[in-house]
């Protein structure tokens, strides 16, 4: 290979980076392989850091893999872990500092520096191969985390071509291709990424500047740690839920022993919620049950609809001290019940008084998407109640455009100025629709509480069955560690009453 292979990528490459050989200091150039980690290439080969979002209560945490899978196995952490056990969504981020922050600012000009310097190194005569070395060589160990144990294989094959004496004696003798380690490289990274990274990898192949290639592999390299850590979070979720449920039952028992004021909100939202004597037989549905029976499925009917009310929950209740920790969570769930009933109530208002639009299967699915991006900021009834107007004037442009398109006659002003009233009415819950519709969510996430069986979504939203369903998942899932964690406390409560 010729000594200077690396000089065709400057051809090729962007002719104000590549013009003139810049006279970097020996100085800066041995502090920057130093300080790696404040470079592209130590970003991979470096303790990569991510972002676990902010809890209730807490602000995001910056962590490394190696910290979360402690986090994991010692479940030290009570708010992560809950955190980890309640939401099935719940994912690492890439961690990135804050715009406008110095060490953004550092970290910019760290990177900057590294990829000049590695050109300008690369494009003496003969050229330099000190930092394009030690890039391979980082490379290399970002697989060791990127791969499992089981690739043993693969990973001897990953060492053996990326050996660093090897790749330091083809540098001395002048026949180092560069390009053609990034070839093995992205050959492995396809082997070994998810599917999701495919096609961010097949474009790697497209990039002919081989500095431009290597800044893309290490691009993908973080994000194939990202996607690894979060695989090792969703297999470790369900031992994570074992763990955190008896450390928080034991955490609160020892709690118990110092805290003997009680839970006096708590009390009362039990209580508010307390089913007759008649409805709990209704429910058992046989009189042969002993008494200790019937009292724990009583006192287990009034818990969950305890945590029915937390959907349909009164503000000027104070909300239950032993749900603090999801107090965030809970609130997000109410939004999203209310933004669910809000837009199928406006296209149930819709259908009734427009034929045309209800037997389009295609633009009520199109309707619906549209009503969610309306109001998907919609977080409380003075969020609503500014954004219902917009919603009534989306639908009468898709009314209109509906009735030109089948050329009908325009919309009748008597019909518009009801279909306005009755759209309008939704923001202040006044709406006949809405309370139909919201009862038969609220009925439809009892359902899902009570029973593993499949519930069919409710009349009225069909077009929304994915997120109904979601979020009553979610509320169950919440509901569930909650009273694996405190139901003997709540049963002693109701006991007592």
């Amino acid at each position: 290979m010729p000594a200077d292979a690396f000089s065709r990528m400057d051809s090729s490459g962007s002719s104000a980076e590549s013009s003139e050989p810049k006279d970097i200091p020996a100085s800066i150039e041995a502090a920057l392989l130093r300080a790696r980690t404040e470079s592209e290439g130590s970003d991979i080969s470096g303790p990569t850091r991510f972002v676990l979002p902010g809890t209730s209560g807490s602000p995001p945490k910056i962590l490394t893999l190696e910290e979360v899978q402690d986090v994991v196995k010692n479940i030290e952490n009570m708010t992560l872990a809950h955190e980890i056990a309640v939401n099935s969504e719940f994912k690492l981020q890439p961690y990135e500092p804050p715009e406008n922050s110095i060490e953004r600012v550092i970290k910019d000009t760290m990177h900057r520096a590294y990829w000049d310097i590695l050109r300008e190194q690369l494009g003496r005569q003969p050229p330099c191969y000190d930092m394009a070395i030690q890039l391979l060589v980082d490379i290399k160990d970002a697989f060791q985390s990127i791969l499992s144990k089981n690739n043993e294989r693969a990973l001897a094959r990953i060492n053996e071509i990326l050996d660093e004496t090897v790749i330091r004696q083809q540098a001395e003798q002048g026949v180092l291709d560069f390009p053609a380690y990034a070839k093995f490289v992205i050959h492995i990274m396809a082997l070994s990424c998810a599917p999701v990274r495919d096609e961010a990898i097949a474009k790697l192949k497209d990039i002919q500047d081989v500095l431009e290639l290597f800044r893309g592999i290490l691009e993908i390299l973080a994000i194939m740690k990202l996607d690894m850590a979060n695989c090792f979070l969703d297999a470790a979720r369900n031992e994570v839920i074992a763990n955190s449920v008896e450390y928080e039952k034991q955490k609160f028992k020892q709690f118990l022993e110092l805290y003997k004021d009680g839970f006096p909100e708590t009390e009362k939202w039990l209580k508010r919620n307390k089913v007759t004597e008649s409805t709990a037989e209704s429910a058992a549905g046989t009189s042969t049950t002993s008494t200790s029976d019937n009292q724990q499925r009583h006192s287990k009917d009034t818990i969950f609809n305890a945590y029915l009310e937390l959907i349909d929950w009164n503000t000027e209740n104070e909300f239950p001290e032993m749900l603090e920790m999801d107090r965030d969570r809970v609130i997000g769930l109410q939004g999203r019940a209310s933004r669910l009933c809000t837009c199928a109530s406006t296209l149930a208002i819709t259908c009734a008084a427009i034929p045309s639009v209800a037997q389009s299967v295609e633009l009520r699915k199109t309707l619906a998407k549209e009503l969610a991006i309306l109001v998907q900021n919609c977080n409380n009834t003075k969020d609503l109640d500014d954004t219902i107007e917009n919603v009534w004037l989306h639908v009468r442009s898709v009314i209109t455009n509906r009735l030109q398109e089948l050329n009908q006659p325009k919309l009748d002003e008597t019909l518009e100025s009801t279909l306005k009233t009755q759209i309008l009415q939704i923001a202040k819950k006044e709406s006949p629709v809405r309370n139909l519709l919201w009862k038969r969510l609220l009925t439809f996430t009892q359902l899902v509480l009570r029973t593993n069986n499949a519930i069919p979504v409710p009349p009225g939203f069909q077009e929304f069955a994915d997120d109904v369903e979601g979020l009553a998942k979610a509320f169950k899932r919440i509901s569930y560690y909650n009273y694996a964690v405190y139901g003997e406390y709540y049963h002693e409560i109701l006991n007592k009453a």
